[in-house]
């Protein structure tokens, strides 16, 4: 029983000899390949793709989405209560200012305006003949013929008389106002809307006839984050600023206007301004109401650093980028983003000689060994370049 105890015991320290040694001797192998590929401390160079910074004018751009809004839109109603007599204009029709459109029953309107005029007549007779017998009573008062108190009287019957003609002046203008009213004319030049009457429609005041709508030139209104605001002024201040509207469902037409309005307060509520752009729309591209997509050039940034932005990393340590070093290492060189557009970023930090890493940055650390990805063969078996920023 002892004998084979001692048996079972010594084949088990066998065994687990054996375990060991053949794991140190795998582990040794290994470590020997990655020495043999990878040098000092046993890891391979990453491989990488490098970029060059480049230098040209960036055109600072804030975009927003905006609505075509017109500037002025007027709702027509009658100022009297009355029947329409004839509708001179068609929907959808673009009139001009001062265009007959309505023509409302003016009978009663026009005879108010024959009595206003018969009264004037008839005052301004009696006014003349008062004048005369002034003149007479003043040649007779001259030869002592009447008293001082007649001619005084007839005097007061005259300003009188004068006093009754101007109040029948007034109204006769009041009644050719009244008599103006069964007459509507465009107020401004635009297109028509849907007429809502016909003739021989009863209309009052509350009525809304149609509505005449400006639509060139026209507005774009659009709001923008407060943090814009100092750029826009100064745009603003330095000259006529460009704004353009793209317009999806016209195959991304462009129209080219200007700003010509900055809100006077910025909304506490959520940060942003209004403002509006204002474009020549002979053609009718743009329609009240109509979402456009709106691109504001506030200044351009001259001779400036660009590289992809994709090469930018941003952590704890703050926004840096990798570079490529002439003994094949990486070195962490910190920049700042001034501004983003589109997979392109203008930097401030750099050089502009640097050779900036943008594939495989995600396994590096400062002074860790790089090596250029392999060019591949383009179709006429030149070497394809390496990417540079678009």
């Amino acid at each position: 029983m002892k004998k084979t105890s001692l048996a079972i015991l010594v084949g088990a320290a066998l065994c687990i000899g054996g375990s060991i040694w053949y794991f140190n001797h795998q582990s040794g192998a290994s470590t020997g390949g990655q020495d043999g590929k990878g040098g000092k401390g046993g890891q391979a160079p990453t491989t990488v793709s490098v970029v060059a910074p480049l230098r040209q004018d960036v055109p600072m751009v804030l975009q927003a989405n905006g609505s075509v809004m017109p500037i002025s839109s007027v709702d027509l109603h009658p100022q009297t209560t009355s029947t329409i007599t004839k509708v001179h204009i068609r929907e959808g029709q673009f009139v001009k200012q001062g265009e007959l459109m309505f023509t409302l029953d003016a009978r009663s309107e026009h005879a108010n305006v024959d009595k206003a005029q018969a009264q004037v007549l008839r005052d301004r007779a009696s006014v003349q003949d008062f004048e005369r017998q002034l003149k007479r009573n003043q040649d007779l008062l001259s030869k002592n013929f009447i008293a001082q108190g007649a001619v005084d009287t007839l005097q007061s019957q005259l300003d009188a008389a004068r006093a009754l003609l101007a109040a029948d002046q007034a109204a006769l203008r009041a009644a050719q106002v009244d008599s103006s009213y069964t007459v509507l004319r465009a107020p401004q030049a635009g297109r028509v809307g849907a007429i809502n009457v016909y003739a021989g429609s009863l209309v009052q005041p509350t009525t809304s006839l149609t509505s005449i709508t400006q639509l060139d030139p026209i507005d774009v209104s659009f709001t923008l984050p407060e943090s814009s605001l100092s750029g826009l002024l100064a745009a603003q201040k330095a000259g006529e600023v460009p704004v353009t509207a793209l317009l999806s469902d016209a195959g991304g037409k462009q129209l080219d206007g200007k700003l010509n309005f900055i809100d006077n307060a910025v909304d506490p509520a959520t940060g942003v301004i209004r403002i509006k752009a204002r474009f020549n729309n002979g053609g009718t591209d743009l329609w009240p109401g109509q979402y456009v997509n709106t691109q504001l050039t506030v200044r351009t940034l001259k001779d400036a650093l660009v590289i992809p932005q994709n090469a930018i990393i941003t952590s704890t340590a703050g926004t840096f980028v990798y570079s490529m070093e002439a003994d094949n290492t990486a070195k962490m060189r910190k920049i700042s983003r001034v501004y983003a557009f589109g997979p392109n970023a203008v930097v401030t930090g750099l050089a502009g000689d640097e050779k900036v890493i943008v594939d495989g940055k995600q396994n590096l650390r400062p002074g860790s060994k790089v090596r250029l990805v392999e060019k591949h063969k383009a179709a006429d078996g030149t070497a394809a370049p390496q990417g540079k920023p678009a």
